[in-house]
C-alpha cells in the first residue's frame, strides 16, 4: 500500500470557468491561475455527497432509503497570511465578488481536483509571539448548471 502525504500540493485560484468542464477546459485554466501562497492545510477537497432519502412504508413498518440530491460541500484552507501574497490579493478580491471561481487542487502524485466555488473568505487569526498568524478561507463548491456539475478529477500524468 502507498500512501501520500499533501506535500507539494497546491491551491489554484482564477476568477474564469473553463471553456468545457473537462480536463482539456480546466487544463487550458491552470496555465494562468494564480497560485494561493502558504497554504498548510487543504481541509476537505470537493467531492458528491448525497443527502438521504428515507420513508416508511406502514404496511411493513421498514424503513426504505435512497439517494437524494447531493453538495459539492465545503472546503476551509488554512492560509499563513502573507500581503504581499498574489493568491492571498485574488482571494480577497474573490471574496468579495458574488461570483464563483475555479478552484484547481494539484497534487503531484494523486492528480488534479477541479470545481467552482464561492470563495467565502474568512476569520483571521493572529495568534501569539509563537504562532504563525493565519486565516482560514472557507470555499463553497457549486454546480454549474443544470446538466453538469463541474467537478472533474485529472489523474496525474
Amino acid at each position: 500500500m502507498t500512501v501520500h502525504t499533501s506535500a507539494g500540493a497546491k491551491v489554484l485560484l482564477t476568477k474564469p470557468a473553463p471553456a468545457t468542464y473537462d480536463s482539456a477546459g480546466y487544463t487550458t485554466l491552470k496555465a494562468t491561475a494564480t497560485q494561493v501562497g502558504e497554504v498548510s492545510d487543504l481541509g476537505d477537497t470537493p467531492s458528491r455527497v448525497y443527502d438521504i432519502v428515507s420513508w416508511r412504508n406502514i404496511s411493513n413498518r421498514g424503513e426504505s432509503k435512497a439517494k437524494g440530491g447531493y453538495t459539492l460541500g465545503t472546503q476551509t484552507l488554512t492560509v499563513g497570511i502573507d500581503p504581499d501574497d498574489a493568491g492571498q490579493d485574488l482571494v480577497d478580491t474573490a471574496t468579495d465578488d458574488d461570483d464563483p471561481y475555479t478552484v484547481i487542487i494539484t497534487h503531484p502524485r494523486l492528480g488534479d481536483i477541479c470545481a467552482r466555488a464561492l470563495v467565502m473568505g474568512g476569520p483571521k487569526n493572529y495568534g501569539d509571539t509563537n504562532t504563525v498568524a493565519t486565516r482560514q478561507i472557507t470555499l463553497e463548491y457549486t454546480i454549474v448548471s443544470e446538466d453538469e456539475d463541474g467537478l472533474v478529477y485529472i489523474p496525474p500524468d
